[in-house]
């Protein structure tokens, strides 16, 4: 029985039956499973209801800490300490950025540090989550707990991870949000793993095979064990690598959670620290005249004459948007592979693929 699409809400139940038949809590479960639909809905494939099949292995091997929650380590007003004790990410960061709304809201500005969480998953959530509250949102964030994958600029090995970077920026009422959410990798390690599982080619220029060579194979760099052999490459060649870097340190170093050295590797899970800024927007400029730099701004760009005119001029966060409607209208693609590795997921917490077949398009 194959499944080819799935519906927002059928994908959202077989997501939180799955992972709360293996052992997370019914509300924890049904987060978790909302928050990778949501990535989905809007095109990142790579941080969506295909994770799932991998976090059920990480809870059998404990390689997570289901049904635990963000934990305060030291309060310094505008500065904050968290740490995520291996829960699940998308709860922790959930948490988290309530804190720090919080905080903004109350001292204009905060600037926190989350260590030891599990994979934080798509973090324009987060920044999505402070724009509802009217404040802008920088993150930079480290990933540690299993082998490298990204090559530093001029390396053919392996020694970072893909460390993503997001920005968000409250809209207007005739304008939406911005929302830059990036891995500063020429493309998400998770990309690798839907390429790979759909059988297609990487784009050219993103990933080098275990020789340092240029290749476009996904199997060059994802084998039968998941592991990395070759690596991806940075974007923007030594501005992406710069950006890394800064992340890596801001997030794991200054974080407290430790950066991507080799001691790092061996835990065999996905390790996430995170160093966020939280503003208050109205503390620093009159709000009627924001709005109006925001609005003015955003058309000059979306008035530029476009280089083709099929593709017009967009800001960050329109092809989310785009993508979102789309498969809210048309379903959610499953490609052979992913949904065989959700079946099997399902078959742990005792769902047989009838009933997942079932659930998934319902």
């Amino acid at each position: 029985m194959s499944v080819t699409h799935g519906t927002a809400e059928g994908l959202r139940v077989l997501g939180a039956a799955i992972l709360a038949g293996a052992g997370a809590g019914v509300d924890e479960a049904g987060l978790v499973a909302d928050h990778l639909v949501e990535a989905s809905l809007k095109g990142h494939d790579s941080h969506g209801i295909g994770m799932v099949p991998r976090y059920v292995t990480d809870m059998r091997a404990g390689g997570v800490s289901p049904n635990t929650g963000v934990r305060l380590l030291e309060d310094g007003g505008a500065f904050m300490r968290f740490t995520g004790d291996m829960g699940f990410g998308q709860r922790v960061g959930n948490e988290l950025t309530q804190r720090l709304i919080a905080r903004a809201h109350e001292s204009g500005a905060v600037v926190a540090t989350l260590r030891e969480s599990y994979h934080l998953g798509r973090i324009g959530t987060y920044a999505e989550q402070a724009i509802e509250a009217g404040l802008v949102s920088i993150h930079f964030v480290n990933v540690t707990g299993h082998p490298p994958a990204v090559a530093p600029f001029r390396g053919a090995a392996a020694r970072l991870l893909t460390n993503p970077v997001c920005i968000g920026f409250p809209g207007t009422a005739s304008q939406p949000p911005v929302v830059a959410d990036m891995a500063t990798s020429a493309i998400a390690l998770g990309k690798v793993r839907v390429a790979f599982n759909e059988g297609r080619e990487l784009p050219a220029g993103v990933a080098i095979d275990a020789h340092g060579r240029p290749t476009t194979n996904a199997g060059d760099l994802v084998t039968g064990g998941g592991a990395t052999a070759g690596a991806l490459v940075p974007f923007g060649l030594h501005k992406g690598y710069a950006l890394m870097l800064a992340a890596e340190l801001l997030a794991g170093a200054l974080g407290g959670g430790g950066t991507a050295l080799p001691a790092q590797h061996g835990r065999h899970t996905i390790v996430n620290s995170m160093l966020s800024v939280v503003i208050d927007p109205r503390r620093l400029v009159d709000g009627d005249w924001l709005g109006y730099e925001v609005d003015a701004l955003l058309d000059y760009l979306r008035t530029c004459p476009p280089a083709d005119p099929a593709e017009p001029v967009l800001v960050p966060g329109d092809p989310e948007r785009a993508t979102k409607a789309e498969r809210l209208a048309h379903g959610i693609p499953l490609d052979a592979t992913t949904w065989r590795q959700l079946v099997e997921a399902a078959a742990v917490a005792g769902i047989d693929e009838a009933s997942a077949a079932a659930t998934a398009t319902g």
